[in-house]
């Protein structure tokens, strides 16, 4: 994306809030005219009153001083307080669209990404737009009305003067600002990819932190942090030299642009055609008026860096979600019976399946189980079910529609999910479970509380419902965080409940008792158990067998066993891992 592009994007995002711009533009042009009145009434009254003239010909110019006095300091309060308004406005409605514009891309589209970048584009980068917003886009604005209007009141007087100082203000509005924006632009867009680094590699370090210390990778983590900050450190001191370079030059131009005004009016003087308290006050008036250039370099400056988080933002936002929505979406069907018939999929065309030729039924009620070594394609079903990743070959059909026909969010309202690791919201026990169920009761969580045993638990927190579970909920064990997940797929009370390895990582007896609750729970649902251990599986309707992406088997427990094939093996070899442990 070109800079053109990203900054007529802004633009749009500006355009719902024109009259604001408008009002703050108008508002700041009569902040540097108010100043520039004051200057030139004052100038005017002091070389007036050098010729001893009656007290009565000051009387004007006195009020006109403290008019522009006051005046100066409610423009300047109206036209920060639009400007501001304006801005949180802009960018309330960014973030929002942001967000928005996210979550279809979750989560297929957003696994390149480091979560530290995520977070800086949502944070850093929005909040670098708010300096385009202030400091971008009415400062050009303000500057282009006032030279208008202050070149023609000088050339009114004489056309010689109104040029003079439009030139010199040409170089410091124009040639100063293009200069800046030169020597920033790879300062302002180090700036802004040092910085997205450096969150990104805070957030790594944090998350990885007892595994650093573990392996005494910590002064390594901090040696990247440093060379991070410094880089930073580098980009903003750059920036700053070039800001003060900017102020010189300006304040050079501004300088000459007054100096040649006072010049080219001497001859006026001399021949009658200006009055010698008039081109005091013209020189005065020539010099305030630079004001509304000196925040033009600024704005340069940040213009870079602003177009370089906006096209960090169009990047993310600009990719093709996994899944689109139909055109003309279906009504959800009644029925709950979900069947596979024939489906093969990869992750990129030229990728091998991951999965081939893949079939089963689960009517409603019925318990069906997936097992297969790790990488058999099982995990992928359950991405497919729940409408991440798009599938081209074979259907998928709920109720006998085809998923493709449905809007994912309807589809999704149908399943309740617990995952092999559940990320648990850092907040309170009972806000990760009205997660699931807003509208729940005290009485409804203690009924599911008690179904997934973890009511003697409960009773245990200082603060009941309302204890803080910590960061990620990293107080809980894996039992514990488990059972919570399953808590908040029964609160949801969707027909079919999708277990993807929900027993992982746990040791034998948490497992055992997991399933039993699990089995327990579940009864007269949709169950589809995804899992490559063999635990509680004589409960299930129908085993499907994965390997390499196919359907290697399928039947019952007994059944399968009997055959002697890959879930025998499976069997076998977790029994004797039981036994040796």
């Amino acid at each position: 994306m070109t800079n053109g592009q990203a900054f007529h994007r802004l633009l749009r995002m500006v355009a719902p809030f024109w009259k604001m711009v408008l009002a703050s533009v108008l508002l700041g042009a009569a902040t540097v005219l108010s100043s520039v009145g004051l200057l030139g009434t004052g100038a005017w009254i002091i070389a007036k009153a050098a010729l001893h003239p009656p007290i009565g010909d000051l009387n004007v110019a006195i009020v006109g001083v403290r008019f522009f006095g006051i005046a100066r300091g409610a423009f300047r309060y109206g036209e920060r307080l639009i400007s501001h308004d304006t801005t949180f406005r802009v960018l309330s409605r960014l973030r929002v669209w942001f967000y928005a514009a996210l979550e279809p891309l979750a989560p297929a589209r957003l696994q390149r990404y480091r979560s530290g970048d995520l977070l800086a584009r949502i944070i850093a980068d929005i909040r670098t737009l708010e300096n385009f917003f202030v400091r971008v886009l009415a400062p050009p604005w303000v500057a282009t009305l006032t030279a208008v209007l202050l070149t023609g009141f000088l050339a009114a007087f004489a056309p010689r003067l109104g040029l003079a100082w439009l030139v010199f203000f040409l170089l410091a509005a124009v040639a100063v600002p293009v200069w800046a924006r030169l020597r920033a632009r790879r300062a302002g867009q180090v700036l802004v990819s040092r910085r997205a680094a450096l969150n990104a590699a805070l957030v790594d370090h944090v998350q990885g932190l007892a595994d650093a210390l573990a392996y005494n990778y910590a002064t390594t983590q901090r040696r990247l942090a440093l060379r991070l900050g410094e880089e930073i450190l580098g980009a903003q001191a750059a920036m700053a030299s070039l800001e003060g370079a900017e102020q010189a030059l300006q304040i050079l131009f501004s300088g000459l642009g007054m100096l040649a005004v006072l010049l080219l009016g001497v001859p006026l003087v001399r021949a009658g055609a200006l009055g010698g308290v008039t081109w005091v006050a013209l020189v005065l008036v020539a010099l305030s008026g630079y004001e509304a250039a000196f925040g033009l370099p600024t704005a340069a400056a940040f213009l870079e860096s602003n177009l370089a988080a906006a096209r960090r933002l169009f990047e993310l936002v600009d990719a093709e979600p996994a899944v689109k929505p139909p055109a003309h979406p279906a009504a959800l069907p009644a029925a709950n019976d979900l069947r596979v018939e024939a489906l093969t999929f990869r992750y990129a065309p030229d990728e091998p399946p991951a999965l081939r030729q893949v079939s089963l039924d689960l009517p409603e009620g019925k318990r069906v189980a997936v097992v297969g070594p790790s990488g058999a394609g099982k995990s992928t079903l359950i991405a497919l079910l729940l409408r991440f990743w798009e599938y081209d070959e074979g259907r998928i059909t709920l109720g006998g529609r085809d998923l493709r026909e449905l809007l994912p969010d309807e589809v999704r309202s149908r399943f309740a999910v617990v995952r092999q690791k559940p990320f648990i919201f850092s907040g309170t026990l009972r806000e990760n479970l009205l997660l699931a169920a807003p509208d729940a009761d005290d009485a409804r969580l203690d009924a599911v509380m008690e179904a997934v045993r973890l009511a003697d638990w409960l009773h245990t927190l200082p603060q009941g419902y309302d204890t803080d579970l910590g960061g990620q909920g990293l107080q809980l064990s894996g039992g514990q965080r488990q059972r919570l997940a399953l808590a908040r797929a029964l609160l949801r009370d969707a027909p079919i409940l999708l277990l993807d390895e929900p027993t992982a990582n746990l040791d034998a007896l948490t497992e055992q008792a997991l399933v039993d609750t699990l089995l327990e729970t579940t009864r007269g649902r949709s169950v589809l158990w995804v899992t490559h251990n063999l635990v509680g599986l004589e409960a299930m309707d129908e085993i499907v067998v994965l390997y390499k992406g196919e359907v290697a088997e399928r039947g019952t427990h007994t059944d399968l066993l009997a055959r002697g094939g890959l879930y025998r093996r499976l069997w076998d070899l977790q029994r004797q891992n039981l036994v040796e442990v």
